[in-house]
């Protein structure tokens, strides 16, 4: 019948389609299509007769609701033939139908393209003034569905779709009303659009229905509108003039929409992103409505008021008012099972708490260390990052940090350590370098297993995660223990690797280094050259040589047991002795056994020696008269002796009397054995005379020029400029070498040393006896020592301080003289 050529059966068979396809569900739509019906119909959408034309119109727009549908009127490209039954001189049913399938095209993208570009959105424009609300509602639809592609977004501004869209606002129909109100949240996240909408003060549309009541189920949609239209400044005043910012405000912390006060609270917060904006914001005293929905039973409102919160943060004003009203309340919701509550509140301490004292002290006040601690457990890495945030702010403050190392930080950031996200990493890496200057918290630290995680993220890729890494390497190394603990990680290996990268490197990775370097004085001085004032040498320090950055120097002890070889002599500081307690339970023939046929190696732990000298202590009280243990301890070969003119019996006696202490030095015998430097008697002779003659003097000029003499006379004496060529000193340490049979050479058996064994010799009596100096290495076997003195003011002029000068000690030529940093005679001296 469709292919009928009377209009009168074309029209009668279209109605009846109609009614069929009309029916409740969508069968008789696909069984239309199943049937071919859908081409010959859309061929009779163009037919001359108006009736055909309209009922057919009526049975395709029908029809297309169907996905099957759509996608077959899709490949029979039907957009231009709907598109021109929009023609004003068409029949308003025909209107209907006709966008009713332009709608439901216009949900696929490509058929959206092809609305566009065959000119579709003016005639649908031009139908939002149509009488009828059908077609209203259809065209605002197929609009809505169109501007969500930015192209269609400026073209419905230039066709000024803003005024027919403000008419639609007044329909009785609250479908209308709705879908309008969507379309103009969409195309106002323009700038150009919203100014249009500002000229045709659309605002007073959008706030008569936020004052009305009965309009509650468009209130969100109309804030949704008002929000985008607060981002611009013009816009913000106006409404702060009119009074309508202040309505709305008060009207989102009473309103009992909970998607109202969200969108209020994310409204807020896009339009604090303008310094403008934040300061008209302020001065409505928005706080108070933020504060107001932290306290909702929604979830969803208190993370937009967190977020509008930390953003309204960017205004100092507005900070120290949330410091006085909302901490509290924000501190609260730290303990909330909600993750995404967790992380958008600790991200407005964060803002809270960056350079603002005061409110830092207010989370504690308000008992946020504990919760804060508590949500670096969290699951969400943003609420971890977060709160280790605000503690290393609260950090700056010295009675804070100490409250906060109280509830066990350190302890606490191990697990954030150990995150693969960079920006935990980061964060916790600064935790520690805030939380580390104090020696309690690196122990903490470093018995709850922190730094082997931290030292892992020296390798880090990110530049941030390595920098504060390398600064809280830096801070943790302060004490000798934890510096110990990071070498033995790698941590030095890391850092020397580190600046040897111009990309990698940096302040911190350079500060970090120098600073377990200070505990590690042989490796500092062979890898740099330069011991610092501050840094003292003390017993066990050895002078190697110069050795390339990153090459690691062998200990001391393994030094010692290497063979005699031709290479440089390694010059060994030890004024103490190695000879540990007598010891009452160890055997007479290990007490006799010289230290030279031991190498060094004592048969005893420091752990046994505190053990056996408070037995020997005990013993003593017991037995104040006890012959036996004497003899064993001081004669045994003697005892042994003596025994030989005594009875059988009387030996016996005397077996049985040695007999119960058996047990006990078997028991006190130690599995390891602990290797101790040799002692250079001659080096603590060296300390003691110049403690008596030396540091009396009055003042340090006296003492540094005594002490320079004093190195020289013990190293060979003064040698004149021409003649050092002549001063045999190599030879002199061959001969120590060979006959201690060993590369380590104690230094004071050196009677001949050259520049920098005098330096070693001067820095080490002058750390012993409180001068201040440092030591540098050169080359060619220089080696000097510089010290700052203060010169006697000019003219005798009382009270007048001149700055310290830098000299240098000649300890070669004429030891004593003090030469000027820069001076031709110092660069004589430094230099070959």
């Amino acid at each position: 019948m469709l292919g009928s050529p009377e209009e009168e059966v074309l029209s009668k068979a279209c109605e009846a389609l109609y009614k069929f396809a009309v029916k409740v569900g969508e069968e008789n739509k696909l069984t239309l299509l199943d049937l071919g019906a859908l081409e010959p119909l859309f061929r009779l959408v163009t037919h001359e007769d108006p009736i055909v034309r309209r009922n057919a119109t009526m049975v395709v727009g029908i029809m297309a609701s169907h996905n099957d549908v759509k996608k077959s009127l899709r490949q029979l490209d039907v957009t231009s033939a709907f598109i021109a039954r929009l023609a004003p001189e068409e029949d308003v049913v025909i209107h209907e139908f006709a966008s009713l399938c332009l709608d439901h095209l216009s949900v696929e993208y490509n058929s959206k393209v092809q609305i566009f570009e065959q000119g579709g959105l003016e005639p649908l424009i031009k139908l939002l003034s149509s009488p009828d609300p059908d077609v209203k509602k259809n065209c605002v639809e197929c609009i809505y569905n169109m501007v969500q592609d930015f192209q269609s977004r400026a073209a419905v501004r230039e066709l000024n779709v803003i005024p027919p869209l403000l008419e639609l606002l007044k329909s009785d129909y609250p479908i209308i009303q709705l879908l309008a109100l969507k379309t103009l949240g969409t195309i106002t996240i323009d700038r150009e659009t919203r100014v249009m909408l500002r000229e045709n003060q659309g605002l007073d549309h959008l706030f008569k229905i936020l004052e009305t009541k009965e309009f509650n189920d468009l209130h969100v949609e109309a804030l949704g509108v008002v929000a985008n239209s607060l981002e611009d400044v013009d816009t913000m005043q106006l409404i702060q003039e009119t009074g309508g910012l202040r309505k709305l405000l008060a009207f989102t912390e009473v309103s009992t929409l909970t998607d109202f006060q969200k969108n209020a609270a994310k409204a807020i917060a896009k339009a604090a992103y303008d310094q403008e904006n934040r300061k008209i914001l302020h001065e409505e005293e928005v706080e108070k409505c933020l504060v107001t929905l932290l306290g909702t039973d929604n979830d969803g409102t208190k993370i937009a008021a967190a977020q509008a919160i930390s953003a309204m943060c960017e205004n100092s004003s507005s900070k120290q008012t949330f410091g006085t009203l909302g901490i509290p309340q924000l501190v609260q919701l730290l303990s909330s099972d909600n993750e995404d509550i967790k992380e958008a509140v600790a991200t407005a301490l964060v803002n809270l708490t960056t350079a603002h004292p005061n409110n830092a002290s207010a989370v504690a006040e308000a008992d946020g260390i504990e919760p804060l601690i508590g949500v670096l457990s969290a699951k969400r890495d943003g609420a971890i990052a977060s709160a280790a945030t605000v503690l290393t702010n609260m950090a700056t403050q010295e009675p804070l940090r100490v409250s906060i190392q109280s509830h066990g930080i350190m302890t606490a950031i191990v697990e954030p350590l150990h995150s693969t996200n960079s920006i935990v990493q980061s964060r916790a890496a600064l935790t520690v370098a805030a939380m580390g200057c104090d020696a309690e918290a690196r122990a903490e630290l470093r018995n709850s297993g922190g730094l082997e995680p931290l030292v892992k993220l020296l390798h880090s890729r990110h530049d941030e995660v390595r920098r504060n890494a390398c600064w809280a390497v830096m801070v943790c190394a302060s004490d000798e223990l934890t510096a110990a603990e990071m070498t033995r990680l790698g941590a030095l290996d890391v850092l020397e690797e580190i600046n040897l990268s111009f990309g990698r490197k940096n302040n911190f990775s350079e500060a970090a280094l120098e600073r377990i370097l200070d505990h590690n004085l042989p490796q500092k001085y062979s890898q740099t050259g330069h011991l610092s004032s501050n840094n003292i040498i003390t017993d066990g320090f050895y002078d190697y040589g110069q050795v390339k950055p990153g090459v690691k120097l062998l200990s001391l002890e393994e030094l010692s047991a290497e063979e005699l070889n031709d290479h440089r002599a390694i010059i060994l500081v030890n004024a103490k002795s190695s000879e540990p307690e007598p010891m009452p339970a160890v055997s007479v023939a290990s007490e006799e056994k010289p230290q030279e046929q031991t190498g060094n190696k004592l048969v005893v732990s420091s752990a046994t020696v505190r053990k056996s000298s408070k037995e020997r202590a005990s013993s003593a009280d017991d037995k104040p008269d006890s012959p036996g243990r004497t003899s064993v301890n001081k004669s045994g070969g003697r005892e042994k002796g003596s025994r030989k003119g005594k009875g059988k019996k009387e030996e016996e006696k005397l077996k049985e009397e040695e007999e119960p202490a058996m047990p006990k030095i078997v028991e006190e015998v130690p599995e390891k054995i602990l290797w101790l430097p040799p002692f250079d008697p001659i080096l603590q002779d060296y300390i003691t005379e110049v403690s008596k003659t030396i540091l009396p003097l009055p003042t340090t000029k006296e003492q540094v020029k005594a002490l320079a003499q004093f190195v020289a006379d013990k190293m060979g004496g003064p040698i004149e400029r021409d003649r050092l060529h002549e001063f045999s000193w190599e030879l002199h340490l061959s001969e120590i070498e060979y006959e201690i049979k060993c590369n380590v050479v104690p230094i004071g058996k050196i009677n001949k040393g050259t520049f920098y064994h005098r330096a070693l010799l001067f820095k080490v009596l002058a750390d012993r006896i409180g001068i201040r100096c440092s030591l540098n290495r050169g080359e060619y076997t220089r080696a000097w020592n510089q010290v700052k003195l203060v010169d006697d003011s000019p003219l005798g002029i009382p009270g007048l301080l001149l700055p310290p000068q830098v000299y240098i000690v000649d300890l070669m030529y004429q030891p004593g003289e003090l030469m000027k940093e820069g001076s031709t005679e110092s660069d004589h001296y430094r230099l070959l």
